[in-house]
């Protein structure tokens, strides 16, 4: 695959730059680094370094580093990267202390969800794994990338989903076994923090859309790009009637860094953070947004004419502690974020021919 748009690159530096100094010849340990959050992670660290030449090199922990490289040859051989070949739940511990560690080892593949046990199990004790090497490293700041999906069913009188909120998933439905499986590995965060008085930080992320998105598998608006690269009409497999909210890979990955960077400004501890957006779309309306931004001679199909279910499931945070704790917004709108992220896929998958 292409490296990241220089423009993104750039983006997250200038909305970091002040933060990194805060780093400056430190050690990082990474899991996760090698699905999405870690593409954009790493690569975002290796500018980052780059430019400020801060000294910086990570470690990171991967079932398969051979096939990340693979994928990423621009990663490959770079001198502030090092991978160990390991599972999360029982990797061995490298040598060395970590200043801060980032914990987002979690599969969001439909073939995840379709081995609940070991999902669950990759969570809980892949956290708990995580927890061991931090205290065993000296690690001062720890990010937790969790999810939206802690929240369980989004009540319909609730327009944008808070941290405060205390409802949760259905924990006898095997499938939220994703949602209650990071909703127990933040407990598990949190008793770290009190334990230790080591600065947490967890990310509660939303739907996203960006370079690295799958555009063949389960989520809509990868689905949609698809469609539109192909330049076939665009299929909504439902009603359209869902309502969700999409941030952009760029921005998403400043809010991780500026909670990472932050967290010893952070007013609690443990500090638990929506990421998202506030501006909420119908599927069927994102659908629409995909033609307009990459054909609009293109059609828009909707499978089911007739509304399907009474309610509209929602899917939309509240973000306004980002906002008014931290300063973070999403700054690229949703037509460029589409076209950034189309343009990037048709790029990468003209070099992979």
């Amino acid at each position: 695959m292409n490296p990241l748009p220089s423009r993104d690159l750039e983006h997250i530096l200038d909305h970091t730059r002040p933060l990194w100094e805060r780093l400056r010849g430190s050690h990082l340990f990474l899991s996760g680094a090698t699905g999405f959050f870690g593409a954009w992670l790493l690569e975002s660290l290796v500018h980052c370094d780059r430019q400020l030449q801060l000294g910086l090199s990570a470690t990171v922990v991967s079932r398969n580093p051979e096939a990340f490289l693979e994928k990423m040859p621009h990663l490959a051989g770079h001198s502030s990267i090092s991978f160990i070949k390991g599972d999360i739940r029982n990797f061995a511990f490298p040598e060395g202390e970590f200043d801060s560690v980032i914990h987002g080892a979690a599969s969001t593949s439909l073939d995840a969800a379709s081995r609940p046990a070991e999902l669950m199990s990759t969570l809980i004790h892949g956290t708990e794994r995580m927890i061991r090497l931090a205290k065993e490293r000296g690690t001062k700041r720890l990010l937790y990338i969790s999810s939206g999906a802690v929240y369980g069913r989004q009540p319909d009188s609730l327009k944008h989903i808070p941290e405060d909120y205390r409802g949760g998933p259905d924990w006898i439905d095997p499938n939220s076994v994703y949602g209650e499986g990071k909703r127990v590995s933040e407990q598990m965060c949190s008793l770290y923090a009190l334990e230790t008085g080591v600065r947490v930080a967890m990310a509660r992320c939303f739907t996203l859309l960006g370079p690295h998105l799958p555009l063949d598998q389960h989520f809509a608006v990868g689905n949609f790009i698809c469609d539109a690269i192909a330049g076939r009409s665009i299929a909504v497999k439902g009603d359209g009637s869902p309502i969700r909210s999409y941030i952009y890979a760029a921005d998403l990955t400043i809010w991780l860094w500026t909670l990472l960077l932050r967290a010893d400004d952070l007013p609690t501890n443990p500090f638990p953070c929506n990421i998202g957006s506030s501006e909420e779309i119908s599927i069927a309306e994102l659908a629409s947004a995909v033609a307009s931004a990459l054909d609009p001679a293109l059609k828009v199909e909707i499978a089911s004419k007739t509304k399907l279910a009474e309610r509209q499931p929602r899917y939309v945070p509240d973000v306004q502690k980002a906002r008014k704790t931290l300063g973070l917004v999403p700054w690229i709108g949703l037509e460029d974020a589409i076209r950034r992220t189309a343009e990037w896929s048709k790029a990468s998958a003209h070099e992979a021919r």
